[in-house]
C-alpha cells in the first residue's frame, strides 16, 4: 500500500487538499487529478467590477476519481501501510514468522494536514501490488501472460494503474511498465535465502516474491 520513489523528477507538489471523502482512504500510487469544489459562499453571478472570475466560488481538491478529459495527472503519495506509521503494526502471530501485514496502529499520512503529496514530474517509480489493477490475467499482476516490459500503462476510473486499455478511464498512456520486483528489504529475509533449492526437509525454496511493479511515469498531456 505505497508508492515507492526510485528516481523521480524534482520536488513534488504538496500544497493541495485531498477530497474529504477520499483523502484518508488512498493507498499510495494511484493516478489522481484536480476536482473543483463549490464554496459555501454567496452564489451570486460573477461580477467583473467586484473582481470575481468564473471560478471564484470553487476551490481545488485532489481526487482519485478520474473522468474523461481529466488533466493534469499525478501520482498520489499518501497512505498507511508502508509509510512508517506512528505506532507500527501488531504482528499477531508467532515471533519470527511475520514482521509485516498486521493491524496498523498509526494514522493515515494525510490525516494531520489534509494535504496530498503529488508527483507530477517524469521519473522512475514503483507501486505495491495491492494498490494497482489486480484483475487476474489482465491487470498489473505477475499472472498476466500478455504483460511485457515496455507495455503502456493506463489508469482506471478509480486511479489504479492498469495495462489494459479496456479498463482505463480514457485511452491516455500515463507510463510504461518495466518489471516486477521484490521489496528489496534485507530486514525481511525471504525463504529463498535461507532454504536450499533441494532442501533435506523435502520442500524446495519458493520463487521470488514480487511485491512491487516498477514503471516510468510520464503522462500524455
Amino acid at each position: 500500500m505505497a508508492l515507492k520513489i526510485l528516481q523521480p523528477g524534482c520536488q513534488p507538489l504538496g500544497q493541495f487538499d485531498g477530497l474529504d471523502a477520499e483523502a484518508t482512504s488512498t493507498l499510495g500510487g494511484e493516478v489522481c487529478t484536480f476536482s473543483y469544489i463549490a464554496l459555501n459562499t454567496d452564489n451570486a453571478a460573477a461580477d467583473v467590477e467586484d473582481g470575481y472570475v468564473a471560478q471564484a466560488n470553487t476551490r481545488i481538491a485532489v481526487t482519485t476519481t478520474l473522468t474523461s478529459g481529466a488533466r493534469p495527472l499525478f501520482l498520489c503519495d499518501e497512505g498507511t501501510g508502508g509509510y512508517g506509521t506512528l505506532f507500527g503494526e501488531v504482528v499477531g502471530v508467532s515471533t519470527g514468522q511475520v514482521s509485516t501485514g498486521g493491524a496498523v496502529l498509526g494514522p493515515h499520512t494525510a490525516t494531520g494536514s489534509g494535504k496530498v503529496t503529488l508527483w507530477d514530474k517524469p521519473g522512475l517509480y514503483a507501486v505495491t501490488l495491492d494498490a494497482v489493477d489486480t484483475t487476474i490475467n489482465s491487470g498489473l499482476v505477475p499472472t498476466n501472460p500478455a504483460l511485457s516490459g515496455g507495455d503502456a500503462l493506463y489508469a482506471t476510473s478509480a486511479g489504479l494503474l492498469t495495462p489494459n486499455a479496456g479498463d482505463a478511464f480514457e485511452a491516455v498512456v500515463v507510463g510504461r511498465f518495466l518489471e516486477f520486483a521484490p521489496n528489496g528489504s534485507l530486514v525481511t529475509t525471504p525463504l529463498g535465502q535461507v532454504q536450499a533449492l533441494n532442501s533435506p526437509s523435502g520442500s524446495s525454496a519458493p520463487g521470488a516474491q514480487f511485491d512491487v511493479a516498477v514503471f516510468t511515469f510520464n503522462p500524455e498531456i
